[in-house]
């Protein structure tokens, strides 16, 4: 299985979440997953493949032409495949087209806009891919605590708390992962409007 796997880029970050992210890369790589990712090398992208570097995963880094151009953030060296778009959108789709599962560590808005629009997808049912917030260190606590909020206020249904999974514990996120999604279900059932 091909596992995206979003996060930040930050080089400022507490080094807790390095260590975990790339102690799950390489628990997923000794699964026999592979990687695909925004092919950042510091932060948590770096983490992540480091981790799935050293469980002999393939690596498939994704990341716009203009980030090289303009330095935008360190590129990963260890990527398999490198693959360079021109724009944030091809590059979330090619990433979104070539997983199998999303896992979503720690990040800021841009990993936060990557769960948003990997989660809007699933409810129109463009894709029934399994996505999971791994909540290290209680990190998603305060968003799960968003997405409740508006469910209660009715913006958005419940049943869309099924389209994903949140937990602290990596087994449970590995099971939920590789567990094969059973239905899918309809726009209607999913969205109103």
């Amino acid at each position: 299985m091909r596992i995206c796997v979003y996060g930040s880029a930050s080089t400022n970050i507490d080094n807790k979440y390095v260590e975990e992210t790339e102690k799950m890369g390489k628990i997923l790589a000794d699964r026999d997953h592979n990687l695909v990712f925004g092919g950042g090398g510091n932060g948590l992208m770096g983490a992540a493949a480091r981790g799935f570097r050293k469980g002999g995963a393939h690596i498939l880094g994704v990341i716009p032409r203009f980030f090289v151009r303009e330095e935008v953030e360190e590129i990963c060296d260890i990527c398999d495949e490198l693959v360079t778009p021109e724009t944030m959108r091809e590059r979330k789709l090619i990433m979104e087209d070539m997983a199998d599962a999303f896992i979503v560590t720690p990040g800021g808005i841009g990993t936060l806009e990557e769960f948003f629009e990997i989660l809007t997808l699933k409810q129109l049912c463009r894709h029934n891919k399994p996505i999971a917030l791994y909540d290290q260190f209680g990190y998603y606590t305060e968003t799960e605590t968003l997405i409740k909020a508006s469910i209660e206020k009715m913006f958005i249904k419940d049943k869309c708390k099924e389209l994903y999974f949140i937990s602290d514990n990596l087994d449970e996120i590995i099971e939920y992962i590789e567990t094969p999604v059973i239905s899918q279900r309809s726009v209607k059932e999913l969205k109103d409007g």
